[in-house]
């Protein structure tokens, strides 16, 4: 009787989380396949039917490389289920590149939009199409009253946003960081690569993950690579992301005094 009622305690602790992630308590998750990284989302994975955030730092928060194939990483399991649907406001994205790390640029339609307000609004659109999965939009910012409408989009058909923050190149930020309506908030950075065993050259690409605020979860941070050929094989395959190292916190140690002899 243990076994089946630590079974009933881990299900109803699921849904209490769901319930707090502000979704429904039969909301969906999509793993990682991680426990440290799992064990920190609400349900155990990714929130699906709600959007999520993605920043980088320095110059990444103009050309939002890192933080772009990253997301894409994350949602290309999605991809198998419906179109994906990429809002740019600046036409850069390299499809080739993504679909060297394993996303199915078969399923991906490109919009580019004139200005922010009209990216917002299409994303918005996309969101509650029938037949989309996944929907990734470049924007500088996204206000309580526009995360409130995508998320209102996303529950329509339960389609998963990615916001990727990129703000104009050479200028600063002209909105502020709000985004308090995202499901999740990740700053994405790049790492250093390194080759397999016996293997020269460089290896699959490496971000440092840091999860900076999750709604019915809790922070962390990881370094995650792209994992080697990955294969759609299955709809319930290995995640095309693997955990490389946990990081902890990296303060400095506490000074300590040194006695000098005379």
């Amino acid at each position: 009787m243990s076994g089946f009622r630590d079974g009933r305690l881990a299900a109803l602790k699921a849904k209490i989380s769901a319930i707090e992630a502000g979704g429904r308590a039969d909301s969906e998750s999509l793993p990682f396949g991680t426990p440290a990284l799992d064990r920190c989302l609400p349900g155990g994975g990714l929130p699906l039917g709600q959007w999520h955030e993605f920043v980088g730092e320095g110059m990444e928060a103009e050309t939002g490389a890192s933080p772009a194939a990253f997301a894409a990483l994350v949602a290309a399991p999605l991809a198998r289920r419906g179109e994906a649907i990429w809002i740019l406001r600046r036409d850069d994205l390299f499809a080739p590149g993504l679909v060297g790390l394993g996303f199915p640029a078969e399923r991906l339609i490109q919009v580019c939009a004139r200005d922010e307000d009209e990216a917002l609004a299409v994303a918005e659109d996309a969101l509650s199409t029938v037949g989309v999965a996944a929907v990734f939009a470049e924007v500088e910012a996204v206000d309580l009253t526009a995360g409130r409408r995508l998320q209102l989009a996303c529950e329509k058909q339960g389609a998963t946003g990615f916001v990727i923050r990129r703000r104009p190149y050479g200028a600063a930020s002209r909105r502020g960081a709000t985004g308090s309506a995202a499901a999740t908030r990740w700053k994405i950075s790049p790492a250093a690569s390194e080759p397999g065993p016996g293997e020269f050259g460089l290896g699959p690409p490496r971000w440092r993950a840091e999860l900076e605020r999750c709604r019915g979860g809790r922070p962390g941070a990881w370094l995650l690579e792209a994992a080697a050929a990955y294969v759609w094989e299955a709809e319930n395959g290995p995640h095309p992301l693997r955990l490389v190292a946990e990081l902890g916190d990296r303060q400095l140690a506490p000074p300590q005094r040194v006695r000098l002899s005379a």
